[in-house]
């Protein structure tokens, strides 16, 4: 059974909102269940429990940024998830990765009516200059054997990976850990009972 839609009240308080942010995202909201009569940029029923499903669920990354993060990368933003959010909520240096035209163009617009540091980016994960990000966070892109390449090239030495995964979790970390070594760290999702954040970290490509 489906948990009643969350309110913004109640996201607010798990995630420690101050008002203004909480107003803010809230236009975020309004801008996106606008623009998704258009394009698809989110599941349409995730617009159902919004609060929940894209604000909370992508505002939990927030608590676990390094303290000293530097610049991080949001790769295949498409409707700023999560990296939008987390720029809404004070992070600094956030680029937006998404070569798909139209929703560079809600990214655009996006970022000018909540007065967002995020920048765009309008390329392709693979075209960027390798080591430029001290973390990359992403949800809903692709399966870890297929992300671990890009992270490896595009993190500088002893950055992050910070990703939002579902059930296949243990099964996509086991498929990685073939061609690849790395350190994973989990925590228990906020927003979705058989979700957990995965923080990976020590990304090298296996000699043997």
């Amino acid at each position: 059974m489906r948990p009643s839609p969350m309110s913004a009240t109640e996201a607010a308080t798990v995630l420690g909102l101050a008002p203004a942010e909480t107003a803010s995202l809230s236009l975020y909201l309004e801008l996106l269940s606008k623009w998704q009569r258009r394009i698809n940029l989110v599941g349409r029923t995730t617009l159902d429990d919004p609060w929940r499903r894209h604000i909370l669920d992508c505002g939990q990354l927030r608590r676990h940024l390094p303290e000293s993060v530097g610049r991080i990368a949001d790769l295949g933003s498409g409707a700023g998830l999560p990296g939008l959010v987390l720029s809404v909520l004070g992070v600094r240096d956030v680029d937006l990765i998404e070569s798909d035209a139209r929703k560079a163009a809600f990214l655009t617009e996006a970022r000018r009516a909540l007065s967002a540091s995020a920048r765009i980016v309008r390329r392709r994960a693979e075209a960027l200059p390798s080591g430029g990000y001290d973390v990359i966070v992403c949800r809903a892109l692709a399966p870890l054997p297929r992300l671990l390449p890009l992270a490896h090239y595009l993190l500088a030495t002893s950055g992050k990976l910070l990703i939002l995964k579902g059930r296949t979790m243990d099964e996509e970390l086991t498929q990685g850990r073939i061609d690849w070594t790395l350190s994973a760290e989990t925590h228990q999702s906020l927003s979705d009972p058989e979700g957990v954040v995965l923080m990976i970290s020590d990304i090298e490509p296996r000699d043997d």
